[in-house]
């Protein structure tokens, strides 16, 4: 079976679960053809993004000339499917903040996807995230396109659900994939009960390159890591606070922020003020090989995120063996559970997350090794990349038998 799969930007540095992805159902028998609505950005750090990167086909690398004349080629070809899915493109944009400009815009990409999907031969088609991507996919099915299905995450989907015309994503899809069974529970709130039979659980995973070795033993140093892009939702400014407490109080620790983004200058402005230069180290983006070892040098992953999904950093750390400080958000107390591999609190509380991480310090690395052990069964029995992808490989062939 050959699946076309369709991002916004692919491959990106916090997309790695989707390459992970591609390349289990690829394990599993599916032949993946990928593509992007833009270019990939230009700090990618992974030799397997790099890779990626060049098996990937850019919608507009066309240019706007490309466009053009996939739009007029289309409408001169089909011009009853292109009046229908030029009106879809229009009411769509009218609900969104976009606007219907940018979804004409989106129009035209879909104008070039449905001919690269018959060139190649794909039979299904499958978007991540319910934003522009699936818009996209949406528009290429009623060209002519294969049927469609795709994954929503969050946090995005769910705060802007109306005007991203998420009921109707759902409406039109052959199946709809939730990360969690929160995600599918908002998911539920968004279409008629007719269709939630489409909507199914299919887990993010981390491979064997996390699952391979179980868990790894705690090293005795003060050290926690923090994965995750530099942006107000991920936290970091609470663990500074969070850290200028506890280091009031006299305690140890060095906290490593693995990862970059636009609060990055921000950041560092408060670990200035808070006097934690020495103390907290900014290393960018990594590749997935140095996260693994950030990661496996610190006692526990800290992230108090207050808008998600899942995170897969979360997998990640609990497959090594590292208990995960969190918190009480969407799909992540599916996964870490307080006391038993991590430490669960609420979201935005900097009394609380300093209380947390003065307790991750100060746990006996025994008692952490055996969090970590029940981290790493957990992640290996809902996280397994190979496992989810058969899952949705099946789905896929489903969704093409129904077609058929």
């Amino acid at each position: 079976m050959k699946v076309a799969y369709l991002v916004n930007q692919y491959p990106h540095v916090s997309h790695s679960f989707i390459r992970r992805e591609i390349a289990a159902l690829e394990g599993h028998g599916v032949s993946v053809e990928r593509f992007s609505v833009r270019h990939s950005p230009n700090d990618l750090v992974d030799p397997a993004d790099q890779a990626e990167q060049q098996r990937t086909q850019v919608i507009l690398g066309v240019g706007a000339v490309g466009l053009l004349l996939a739009l007029f080629t289309r409408l001169f070809t089909q011009p009853g499917r292109w009046f229908k899915t030029f009106w879809q493109a229009v009411k769509i944009g009218r609900r969104s903040e976009r606007g219907v400009l940018r979804h004409l815009i989106y129009f035209a990409e879909a104008c070039v996807l449905v001919d690269r999907l018959k060139q190649c031969g794909a039979e299904h088609l499958h978007a991540h995230f319910g934003t522009n991507s699936t818009t996209v996919a949406l528009l290429t099915h009623l060209l002519g396109g294969p049927r469609y299905s795709f994954t929503v995450h969050g946090p995005e989907e769910f705060d802007h659900p109306e005007e991203l015309s998420l009921g109707r994503k759902i409406e039109h899809a052959a199946l709809v994939i939730a990360i969690s069974d929160f995600g599918r529970s908002q998911l539920f709130r968004w279409c008629p009960h007719a269709h939630w039979p489409k909507i199914n659980v299919v887990r993010c995973g981390v491979d064997a390159a996390f699952l391979s070795g179980g868990a790894q033993p705690v090293v005795d140093t003060p050290r926690l890591v923090c994965v995750g892009r530099l942006s107000e939702q991920k936290g970091q400014l609470f663990i500074l606070d969070a850290l200028a407490q506890v280091a009031a109080e006299g305690v140890p620790f060095e906290m490593v922020l693995a990862g970059d983004g636009p609060m990055r200058g921000v950041v560092e402005q408060q670990i200035a003020k808070h006097g934690l230069e020495k103390r907290v180290r900014i290393t960018g983006w990594l590749s997935n090989a140095q996260v693994k070892q950030e990661i496996l040098a610190a006692r526990a992953m800290v992230l108090p995120s207050f808008a998600e999904g899942l995170p897969v950093v979360l997998m990640e750390a609990l497959a090594l063996g590292r208990p995960a400080l969190t918190t009480y958000v969407a799909g992540i107390p599916e996964l870490v559970r307080h006391g038993v591999n991590g430490w669960l609190i609420p979201a935005g509380s900097v009394h609380r997350l300093a209380e947390a991480i003065r307790t991750a310090l100060q746990t006996p690395p025994e008692q952490l090794a055996e969090m970590g052990r029940k981290g790493a069964a957990s992640v290996a029995e809902m996280h397994d990349v190979s496992k989810e992808a058969a899952k949705l490989a099946e789905l896929f062939r489903q969704a093409a038998a129904q077609r058929s």
